[in-house]
């Protein structure tokens, strides 16, 4: 323990928290996290080597630079403490005045944040500091296996698997990217519904790892991933879902939407493999989560599989002659919802009328 170095991480996010704590884990640090300027000076018992420190500490304020006083205080106890600082609203006059007026070394922009790039950084920051110590760590971890962009094979010498990864929040797709390249996949990525249609449509993927909230257009929400602006929504995702299922690939959910009926319906709706919240990002169970989607044996059987319980259910009330109305009445839903389900049903299966479909379940039950 003596030998540890010591680093302090204040954040409000949790879900930065958790990333950042693991990579400075990994890299053989002790860890002391605090959310708020508050927290963070009852945390200053001991030195510390290194602090981490998010610039705004109160989500709901933009505006807020808590994260400059904090750096202030971390300063003035331990001057020979690194202080990098990170933040989702950075300006290049904020940046140059927290590092010329504040003693930061480092200011980071959490929307182009890379792991890879971050332990260099911490690595460098440590080797080169004034009163450096010995137990510096390394940024190359043992047994660590590293993937080209290219990566056209594996450690053992197999063909690389290709994920595609549809979110419109950068700071996301950076690590995700770098976290599925370090464990062995090619890597593709997507921010909108048409771009991530336009990949599926030219390559094939072992998986997708999909947000539920994304932007009409694509662009960037900003490094916390806020689900608030007018442009946001999840029926693009919820759509998304649909058409990849069609495809046959396996699907994980990583989303700021954690509301119960949102998760339930993605499962009800689409065949997801898991959905995971960002707000409790963990890495490695996110890693265990995708190395168990590629264990998983592939989905086989009738051209009904491709469907969702709630579309085979819809699809067999059809075989039975019933009425969009007397279908929605039954299964307590829309016709609207019934005529979506059958728009999704007709396209999974490649058939264009009520009695094809009815022709599939009667050859299903044959078989």
């Amino acid at each position: 323990m003596a030998n540890l170095i010591r680093a302090l991480l204040v954040d409000d996010d949790s879900s930065w928290q958790q990333i950042l704590r693991e990579i400075l884990e990994d890299l053989g640090m002790l860890v002391e996290s605090a959310t708020s300027y508050n927290e963070a000076l009852k945390k200053m018992t001991e030195s510390y080597r290194l602090a981490l420190v998010d610039l705004c500490l109160v989500e709901s304020d933009h505006h807020n630079q808590d994260g400059i006083r904090v750096a202030d205080a971390i300063r003035a106890r331990y001057p020979d403490c690194i202080v990098i600082m990170l933040t989702g609203h950075a300006t290049v006059e904020l940046a140059v005045n927290v590092l010329t007026e504040h003693g930061v070394s480092n200011c980071l922009r959490k929307e182009v944040f890379q792991r890879s790039e971050f332990k260099r950084l911490i690595t460098h920051s440590l080797e080169t500091a004034p009163g450096k110590n010995n137990g510096s760590p390394s940024a190359e971890q043992p047994g660590a296996t590293q993937a080209g962009e290219d990566g056209s094979k594996d450690a053992q010498g197999g063909k690389l698997k290709d994920v595609l990864i549809v979110e419109d929040d950068s700071g996301w797709r950076g690590i995700l990217h770098e976290l599925l390249l370090e464990a062995g996949y090619r890597v593709r990525v997507a921010t909108s519904f048409g771009e991530a249609l336009g990949c599926f449509k030219r390559s094939k993927y072992a998986l997708a790892i999909v947000d539920l909230a994304l932007s009409s257009s694509g662009s960037d929400q900003g490094g916390r991933g806020a689900l608030d602006g007018p442009e946001i929504t999840e029926m693009s995702g919820f759509r998304l879902l649909s058409s990849i299922q069609a495809m046959g690939v396996p699907i994980i959910v990583l989303s700021g939407l954690s509301d119960p009926d949102s998760i339930e319906t993605a499962y009800a709706e689409t065949k997801i493999f898991a959905y995971l919240e960002k707000q409790s990002f963990d890495r490695r169970t996110f890693l265990q989560t995708v190395a168990e989607s590629q264990r998983s044996a592939p989905v086989t059987g009738s051209d009904l599989d491709v469907l969702t319980d709630r579309e085979r259910e819809v699809l067999d009330l059809v075989a039975r002659g019933k009425t969009n109305k007397e279908i929605a009445d039954k299964l307590v839903i829309t016709t609207n919802t019934v005529k979506r389900h059958l728009k999704a049903i007709f396209a999974k299966l490649d058939i264009h009328t009520r009695s094809a479909a009815a022709a599939k379940v009667a050859n299903s039950e044959r078989s």
